[in-house]
C-alpha cells in the first residue's frame, strides 16, 4: 500500500498546481482579453484574478507562494521585462491581496481551511475583497512611486478583477456540476 505524500511534498504539489493553473489562466487571458486592456497589465477583464482567489482559498499559503512564483515570472519576462522592482512589487501586491482576504475571511467570517462552510455569500465577499485588495495594493505602490491620475486605473483594475473572478468562479462551478456525483 502506498503511503500518502508527506506534508512537504503535498505543499510542493499545491505550489506547483497554483503555478500551472495561474500561468495557464494568464495565457488564456492574453489570448482572449488582451484587447480589453486599459493599460499594460490592467484590463477590463482579468481572469488570473479568479485563479488568485481559487488557489488561495484551496491551498492557503501554498497558493500564495505559487502566485508569487508564477506572477513574478510573468511580470519579469512579459509585462515588465528587465524591471525587477516593478515586477516584484506587482507580484507581491497580486499575491498578498488574496492571501490577506483569505486570512480575514478565516478570522471574520469563520471560514474553515477545509472550505466546508464556504457559502455563496462568503465566496462573493471574498471575490469582492480580492477585487479591492489587489488593485489597492498595486495603486498604493504606484502612488508611492509618484504616478499621477491613479483613480481611472484603480477603477478599471477593480472591475477587471471582479469580472475575471466571477467568470472563473462560475466556470469552475459549471465544470464541477458536470462531474459525476459521488456514490
Amino acid at each position: 500500500m502506498k503511503a500518502p505524500p508527506s506534508p512537504f511534498r503535498m505543499h510542493c504539489y499545491m505550489v506547483a498546481a497554483t503555478i500551472l493553473l495561474h500561468g495557464a489562466m494568464m495565457l488564456v487571458n492574453e489570448l482572449f482579453f488582451r484587447r480589453t486592456e486599459f493599460l499594460q497589465g490592467i484590463g477590463w477583464i482579468y481572469l488570473p484574478a479568479g485563479t488568485r482567489l481559487l488557489c488561495t482559498l484551496m491551498f492557503g499559503e501554498a497558493g500564495a507562494l505559487g502566485l508569487l512564483i508564477s506572477g513574478w515570472a510573468a511580470c519579469y519576462w512579459y509585462y515588465f521585462p528587465g524591471d525587477a522592482l516593478r515586477a516584484t512589487s506587482g507580484t507581491i501586491a497580486g499575491a498578498l491581496g488574496p492571501y490577506l482576504i483569505y486570512l480575514l475571511a478565516q478570522s471574520r467570517l469563520g471560514l474553515r481551511s477545509s472550505l466546508s462552510n464556504l457559502t455563496p455569500r462568503k465566496l462573493l465577499i471574498c471575490a469582492l475583497g480580492c477585487s479591492v485588495a489587489s488593485p489597492l495594493l498595486h495603486h498604493l505602490w504606484f502612488a508611492i512611486h509618484g504616478e499621477a491620475n491613479l483613480l481611472p486605473g484603480l477603477l478599471v483594475m477593480f472591475i477587471g478583477d471582479l469580472a475575471g473572478t466571477l467568470i472563473v468562479l462560475y466556470t469552475a462551478k459549471w465544470l464541477l456540476s458536470r462531474l459525476p456525483r459521488p456514490a
